[in-house]
């Protein structure tokens, strides 16, 4: 994950020449859309008030998030920009796992792989019990604030940071953790299927409101430092003539600004929900009942939409 020197004067070659199709990166990104899309297309036509053309893009908008900040032009330019950096960080906590849960990607997925591979391994590892109770436990909303809050704060300490920059192997290892963690952020927001709300709505809307506040701590940590964060950023050769400090300031309202609207964004549709009428009819009265009947329900919607035209049941 080396990161060309970008001159002012070569500028625009150098950008236009810096998308970089990692095959380790690239190779996956195709697999996972040609799989979604094979399976869209099948899920859309038996249902498609279900998996509609907004789940479609959703997903290909999340991963192509993705390649953007990791195979774009953007990566060379986070070697020398601060604030490139953050919006790559940006892409991949707050804008690719949001959408790719938008696109309930589990049944398509499976529907778009093939069958023999469904049958023979896929579906014993997605229906283990081992990987069934850890995956409860990562998307509990405590557990899952506490990794993506702690992966970002570490990752954006000056000694991990500078690290990471210096080494290839820890950039990747920055960068997965980030999805990663961001990914387990997410579930319990979004919900796609098969999840089942773990904790009441307001509860959701907490979560949100204090992963924005220690996001804005640690942007406003860059916004107001009198000297430089990032001790390399000081030695770096940056185009357009930036100062480091201005690049580290700019990084800080990246950070801040957008970060907020990605937190609140959710919280303001969560209390339109609440304050509906629907909400309140479908809650006030038999609320738990409904939500200890809806893993039923989708068990048996998972039966009905996983059953192929030849009769298998994945």
């Amino acid at each position: 994950m080396s990161h060309p020197v970008v001159t002012a004067n070569g500028l625009l070659p150098s950008l236009v020449g810096s998308w970089t199709l990692e095959p380790w990166i690239a190779a996956p990104l195709c697999l996972a859309a040609g799989s979604y899309l094979r399976g869209w297309l099948r899920l859309h036509a038996q249902v498609p008030q279900r998996f509609g053309a907004g789940r479609l893009m959703a997903f290909l908008g999340g991963l192509t998030a993705i390649a953007v900040a990791l195979e774009s032009p953007l990566h060379t330019l986070g070697g020398q920009l601060l604030q490139a950096h953050m919006v790559q960080h940006l892409l991949l906590l707050m804008v690719a796992p949001p959408l790719i849960w938008l696109g309930a990607p589990l049944l398509p997925m499976l529907h778009g792989l093939p069958r023999r591979l469904v049958r023979t391994s896929v579906r014993q590892f997605v229906t283990s019990p081992l990987l069934i109770q850890s995956g409860r436990w990562l998307v509990y909303p405590t557990v899952a604030w506490a990794l993506f809050v702690g992966s970002t704060w570490a990752w954006h300490t000056p000694a991990l940071y500078e690290h990471a920059l210096a080494s290839e192997a820890l950039h990747y290892l920055q960068h997965a953790c980030f999805l990663a963690t961001a990914l387990v952020f997410w579930w319990p927001v979004v919900q796609p299927w098969p999840s089942h709300p773990l904790v009441p709505p307001l509860a959701i809307m907490l979560y949100l409101i204090l992963a924005d506040l220690q996001n804005t701590v640690l942007s406003a940590w860059l916004v107001f430092s009198e000297r430089l964060v990032y001790s390399t950023d000081d030695v770096v050769s940056r185009p357009w003539q930036i100062s480091a400090i201005d690049d580290q300031v700019a990084a800080g309202a990246i950070m801040w600004v957008p970060g907020s609207v990605a937190f609140l964004l959710p919280v303001v549709w969560i209390v339109g929900q609440v304050l509906s009428p629907q909400y309140g009819r479908r809650y006030a009265h038999n609320g738990q009942d409904d939500v200890a009947l809806r893993p039923q329900r989708e068990m048996g919607e998972r039966v009905r939409l996983g059953s192929g035209q030849d009769g298998d049941t994945w």
